[in-house]
């Protein structure tokens, strides 16, 4: 093989190092952060619960399943649920659902920010209490920009925050330290630094295709290394 393929190999190594060098430590970085996070935790599944167990029994539901269905177009499925100490007959279609109340039938009030406050306490599994409960219109991009939700702040050491839906008070997700961590380290992994969704983005795909005309440069820069030692055994 000639030599000038070889000193061109070399020199192409040499600046594909220093320009993928960052990118290369925080791919290897943000693998280590995110195989040593379990998603359990990234998810919050420690620190609340989503749903809770509905103390209620069908007997608790004396409202008119009729009356109820008949407010909604095509309704497909009913879900008897409860927030707080109300029970809640949910109808869903083909593009919403809405909440009854299952004690009048009547539609269901969307919750006081005390009554969000308190729901959210109740879905906490750790020992916090609420320093914030905030209506968005706007949600951030934490709860992946959802409109018309309630953001509940703990002042726990993860700065756990449940989000919640201002129409039932239902949890949607819940966010903490360990999470945000993670969402940064999956930015830099993908290199999408807008959205941070986005896997198939072009900055991605450059840097891992010359990532691997690196490599290619370094495996034959191997077999040059592996003729000069047998010449000279």
């Amino acid at each position: 093989m000639s030599k000038k393929i070889f000193k061109r190999a070399r020199k192409l190594h040499k600046w594909l190092g220093y320009l993928l060098a960052l990118q290369i430590l925080a791919w290897l970085l943000g693998g280590l952060v995110m195989s040593a996070i379990p998603l359990d935790y990234v998810h919050g599944k420690h620190l609340a619960k989503r749903t809770l167990i509905n103390p209620f029994t069908q007997a608790d539901y004396p409202a008119s399943l009729d009356n109820i269905t008949s407010q909604v177009a095509n309704p497909t499925q009913i879900t008897f649920e409860n927030f707080l100490t109300t029970p809640l007959i949910t109808v869903i279609n083909n593009t919403e659902q809405q909440s009854f109340n299952g004690l009048t039938g009547r539609p269901f009030e969307p919750p006081t920010k005390i009554q969000i406050t308190a729901n959210a306490q109740a879905h906490l599994l750790i020992d916090a209490k609420p320093v914030s409960t905030t209506l968005l219109k706007q949600g951030t991009r934490e709860v992946g920009y959802k409109t018309n939700v309630w953001q509940v702040q703990f002042n726990d050491t993860l700065n756990t925050t449940l989000y919640l839906n201002a129409i039932n008070g239902k949890v949607i997700t819940v966010r903490s330290t360990l999470w945000r961590i993670f969402d940064f380290f999956w930015m830099l992994h993908i290199m999408d630094y807008d959205e941070r969704e986005d896997f198939n983005n072009p900055l991605l795909i450059s840097f891992a295709a010359t990532s691997v005309l690196f490599c290619l440069c370094g495996m034959l820069l191997l077999l040059q290394n592996l003729r000069l030692k047998r010449i000279f055994k």
